[in-house]
C-alpha cells in the first residue's frame, strides 16, 4: 500500500525528555549495599521444598559454575530495568557472577534513559492520545546514531551502546546495567525487531544500520551459548523475543555438533508464558540442560535472587 498523500511514513513532532512525563525515576531506585551477609538469615526461613529447593540449586548453580570459570548468562526483557534492578542487577556483572547480558531493544532503551537522565517509562495512554508517544528526540538520537556506529565499525550494537553511554560520561552510571557491564568489561548483546521500539518511530531510523547492529549480535551470542557447557542461562522478563533468540542460537550449537551437558536455564518473569517455559525451561532438558521456572514482581524477586548470588560467591 503506498504512503498515504501528506503523511509520512515516521514521526514529524519531536518532544524533548526533559519535557517528557516520566512514570519513573531514580530516586525510586534502591541502594546497593555492600554486605549480603544478612541474605543467610533470610534464607534459613525458606523451606526445604518445591521452589524453595529449586531456588538454591539455582543459586549454587550459578555460583558452582562461576568458581569453575563457566558463564552465567542474562537475558532481559525491559520491565526488570524499569522497575529499578539495573543498579542490583549490575553488582553481579561487577562481581563476576554475569558474564555476558542480552537484551531485548526497550531494555537497552530505558537503561541508557535512567543512565544519562535518571528517567524512563512514559505515561503510554496520555501520550499515545496527543501523539507525543516514543517521540523523544534525545532518545531517539542517542540510539539511533549507536546503531549508525555499529554498522561503521562493523561490531555490535551493544558495544557501541555501551561505548557511547561510557563517552557521554552520564549522570546515573550506579544505576545502570549497561555501565555495570562497561565497567566490568563484560558482553552486551541488543536483540532488536524492528518496528518494537519507540526509536523506530524516527526518521533517522535506518533499518540497514540497526539490522547489522542486532545481526551482529545474534552471532555473538551464539558464540556464548556454544560455550554455555557447565553454565548458565537466566531469562528475565523477555516473554518471546530473548527466549526465541536463544532456542535459535542453541539450534547453531547442536547444528554445529557441540555437546552441551550439565547447564542450568531459569526463567524469572511475573506470569508463566508459552516460550520462557518452552525454550528456556523445558526444551534445553533435551541436551543436556536443567530448567527451573519462578513466577513473582521482578521488584520483589529479583532482590531475593541478587542477595542470594552474591552472598554466595567464592
Amino acid at each position: 500500500m503506498a504512503d498515504r498523500p501528506g503523511h509520512s511514513p515516521y514521526g514529524e513532532k519531536k518532544t524533548s525528555i526533559q519535557d517528557r512525563v516520566s512514570k519513573v525515576d531514580i530516586s525510586q531506585f534502591p541502594d546497593v549495599p555492600e554486605d549480603f551477609s544478612w541474605y543467610r538469615r533470610y534464607e534459613s526461613l525458606m523451606p526445604h521444598l518445591l521452589k524453595g529447593e529449586d531456588f538454591r540449586a539455582l543459586v549454587d548453580g550459578v555460583v558452582s559454575a562461576r568458581a569453575a570459570g563457566k558463564p552465567v548468562i542474562l537475558m532481559l526483557g525491559a520491565h526488570a530495568v524499569k522497575c529499578g534492578m539495573g543498579g542490583l542487577l549490575g553488582h553481579l556483572v561487577e562481581r563476576g557472577a554475569v558474564t555476558g547480558v542480552a537484551m531485548n531493544g526497550a531494555c537497552a532503551i530505558h537503561d541508557a534513559e535512567i543512565a544519562l537522565w535518571g528517567k524512563t517509562s512514559e505515561d503510554v495512554a496520555e501520550a499515545i492520545e496527543d501523539g507525543t508517544f516514543g517521540m523523544c528526540r534525545e532518545t531517539a538520537e542517542f540510539m539511533n546514531e549507536a546503531a549508525r556506529r555499529s554498522l561503521e565499525a562493523k561490531s555490535g550494537l551493544g558495544r557501541a551502546i555501551v561505548s557511547m553511554l561510557a563517552e557521554a560520561g552520564p549522570a546515573n552510571p550506579g544505576s545502570s546495567l549497561l555501565m555495570a557491564c562497561h565497567r566490568a568489561g563484560a558482553g552486551v548483546t541488543v536483540h532488536v525487531a524492528i518496528g518494537t521500539d519507540i526509536v523506530h518511530q524516527h526518521e533517522e531510523a535506518d533499518g540497514r544500520a540497526i539490522g547489522h547492529g542486532t545481526m551482529y549480535d545474534f552471532r555473538e551470542f551464539t558464540r556464548w551459548i556454544m560455550g554455555l557447557d557447565g553454565g548458565v542461562v537466566l531469562n528475565i522478563g523477555s516473554a518471546v523475543l530473548m527466549p526465541e533468540v536463544f532456542l535459535k542460537a542453541l539450534a547453531i550449537a547442536r547444528n554445529n555438533g557441540v555437546m552441551l551437558g550439565d547447564f542450568i536455564t531459569a526463567n524469572f518473569d511475573m506470569i508463566l508464558q508459552y516460550r520462557p517455559l518452552s525454550n528456556v525451561v523445558q526444551r534445553p532438558g533435551a541436551v543436556g540442560g536443567t530448567g527451573y521456572s519462578f513466577t513473582g514482581h521482578h521488584e520483589i524477586l529479583l532482590p531475593v535472587l541478587v542477595a542470594a548470588i552474591a552472598s554466595n560467591l567464592r
